[in-house]
């Protein structure tokens, strides 16, 4: 490795860290999940196929490299100890197990007692928890490497790269050199060593497919919930205890809402033009952004109450600001502020809060230091296609999702001194509030996956081309009837919305795929109804609906870009059911009774007539 690296120093100039930290950014771009494609001699046969699997936030198991020792309790800390997630050792010790979690606010280095780094291998991410009741409850790709292993792909094929995602993106690369050895493992983020034309050359003989699943491409508002009251996630810890540690990861900057009009100087394109500026980045704004309320978004994400009893000018930092911004202005009474993704991002909120939380001076501080200063690329700006043949955009849609907050002091000290008075939802394009009070905004035309907001899902829409093929079938398996098609929708870079009904008992899946694409290029989305942020790497439809394409791209003789919508059967033992209503198994095309000894049910002796194979057949 030290000679490898030497080399490498030499043939870049010197300049190895900036250029591993590109690869940093441009692998940031789908931060919650993606899965990559190598493409090959493809005919027919799944077992040529390669992948590596990016996980997103909290998805990659933590093991402890360290000993250390926990005082009242039976269970210590030893190397290789599982940290993220053991719930009986958070339970029994939470003040050992945060020392293991935790990381300096400023420097983002280890607890003096205790460390932790991710652990490696596809066991790593998926599942967190290993055991009876915690393992399932706790899975992440288990499901997605379990198709895999029914399609045939061979297991050294299937590459998984875990990270600690506690870090800030440049961190993450400065301190485990992540994307650098990425990059070697496998496959991508060359462009500072291959000249352009190469470059893409490269990427279209050695990568098939980009799929992201339920990226943040614009950010997501639970941040803001997790840095100013705390988000437990479920977890047997208090908010207060929940942003102490969400607030000392680097990374959960890195997951603010930001605005669709503002764009950082891309520092990475000046490469091939010469040199590498050594400034900040600034942010360069569209007049959109000055002329709408919400940086693109259905609301103010943070309203929140300035706990004033000597009236404004007790906080300088808040002074600087436009009176605009305030609800109301009477000396000795609380003001109402709201924020924007843009002040949210460009650290306008924290300045104005910084006299009265303590915690904002460290949130500036890693702001400037990890994004706004990172001398490659600040990553909250929006991103562009990524220069791959073919990409998959897949996320949910229409579930209640948290777009905006009201705060108002608590009156008890860090961490716990801020409370949600109020939460605003977006749910199947509307806007409605916890309390039941008005709600101004915008509402976009569908809502969220419970996790991240509708508008930032949906932004990878404008990497489709200037026509797009639209369709719209039901989620589980169908005969065509219910499939509804609109063909060579114009498409403007924006969001295209189909003129299309829902029954309201069925969960569909919408697809929105290139009739006309971008040369060279061939980009889809697709909108599962109801598939919640957490669940859709587990969505069975989901996966059945990836492998079809898949099977469907490696036959060249395919008469269509896409495989075909009009009708869907089952592909697995476990899509066959029993139908009591006509006392057979359902599917009878597809399925037969063929009992197993073990079977304790007639369901599970409904098993598919031929093989899985000769079912995908039909999708050709």
């Amino acid at each position: 490795m030290t000679n490898d690296r030497e080399t490498k120093k030499s043939t870049m100039g010197g300049d190895e860290r900036e250029h591993r930290r590109l690869a940093m950014t441009l692998a940031a771009v789908l931060f919650l999940g993606t899965f990559q494609l190598g493409e090959g001699e493809l005919k027919g046969d799944y077992s040529k196929l390669s992948g590596i699997i990016i996980p997103g936030f909290a998805s990659t198991q933590l093991r402890a490299w360290s000993i250390l020792d926990c005082p009242y309790s039976p269970l210590d800390f030893n190397p290789l100890d599982l940290v993220w997630l053991d719930t009986t050792k958070l339970l029994s010790a939470v003040n050992c197990w945060l020392k293991c979690m935790l990381l300096d606010p400023y420097n983002q280095t280890d607890h003096p007692e205790c460390k932790s780094r991710p652990d490696s291998g596809l066991s790593a991410i998926t599942e967190l928890d290993p055991g009876y009741i915690t393992g399932p409850l706790s899975s992440v790709w288990k499901e997605w490497v379990k198709w895999c292993i029914e399609f045939g792909i061979e297991a050294n094929a299937i590459i998984a790269a875990p990270y600690d995602w506690r870090l800030s993106p440049s961190m993450l690369e400065e301190r485990d050199l992540y994307f650098y050895k990425l990059k070697y493992a496998y496959f991508l983020w060359l462009k500072l060593e291959i000249a352009p034309k190469q470059y893409i050359q490269w990427l279209d003989d050695h990568i098939y497919a980009f799929f992201a699943v339920g990226a943040p491409l614009l950010g997501s508002t639970e941040t803001v919930k997790g840095m100013l009251s705390g988000n437990t996630f479920g977890l047997p810890v208090s908010e207060g205890t929940a942003r102490l540690m969400f607030n000392s990861f680097g990374s959960s900057l890195w997951m603010m809402p930001f605005s669709k009009y503002c764009r950082a100087d891309a520092m990475y394109l000046k490469h091939f033009s010469g040199g590498i500026r050594k400034g900040p980045n600034g942010y360069q704004c569209e007049q959109k952004e000055f002329q709408s309320n919400y940086s693109g978004f259905s609301t103010n994400i943070i309203n929140i109450e300035i706990p004033s009893t000597r009236g404004i000018d007790a906080y300088p930092s808040v002074s600087e600001f436009s009176q605009t911004n305030y609800s109301s202005m009477e000396c000795g009474l609380p003001t109402q502020l709201s924020f924007s993704a843009r002040e949210i991002s460009d650290g306008t909120f924290f300045k104005a809060i910084e006299d009265y939380d303590s915690d904002s001076k460290r949130t500036l501080h890693q702001l400037k230091k990890s994004y706004h200063d990172d001398p490659v690329l600040n990553p909250l700006t929006p991103w562009d296609r990524p220069p791959i043949k073919n990409v998959f955009c897949i996320y949910g849609v229409d579930s209640r999702t948290e777009v905006g907050y009201y705060f108002a002091p608590s009156g008890k000290p860090y961490p716990d001194n801020w409370i949600i008075t109020d939460v605003i939802y977006e749910i199947e394009g509307s806007l409605v509030s916890r309390s039941g009070n008005q709600v101004e905004g915008n509402p976009g035309p569908a809502s969220g996956d419970e996790t991240v907001p509708y508008h930032s899902l949906s932004w990878c829409k404008n990497w489709l081309g200037p026509r797009v093929n639209i369709t719209r079938a039901p989620q589980s398996e169908h005969d065509g009837s219910d499939v509804q098609v609109e063909l060579n929708v114009e498409h403007h870079n924006e969001d295209v919305v189909p003129n299309m009904t829902r029954s309201p008992r069925v969960k569909y899946i919408t697809y929105y795929e290139d009739s006309e694409s971008i040369p060279g290029k061939r980009t889809a989305v697709w909108e599962l109804d109801k598939a919640n942020h957490r669940n859709i790497v587990r969505s069975p439809a989901l996966m059945r609906e990836l492998w079809l394409q898949i099977w469907h791209d490696i036959h060249a003789d395919s008469p269509s870009k896409f495989v075909t919508k009009a009708k869907r059967g089952p592909l697995r033992d476990d899509d066959c059911y029993w139908d009591y209503g006509k006392a057979r198994c359902a599917w009878p095309e597809y399925c037969e009774y063929r009992y197993v000894f073990g079977d304790v049910h007639l369901g599970q002796s409904c098993r598919l007539r031929n093989s899985s194979a000769d079912a995908l057949l039909h999708y050709v």
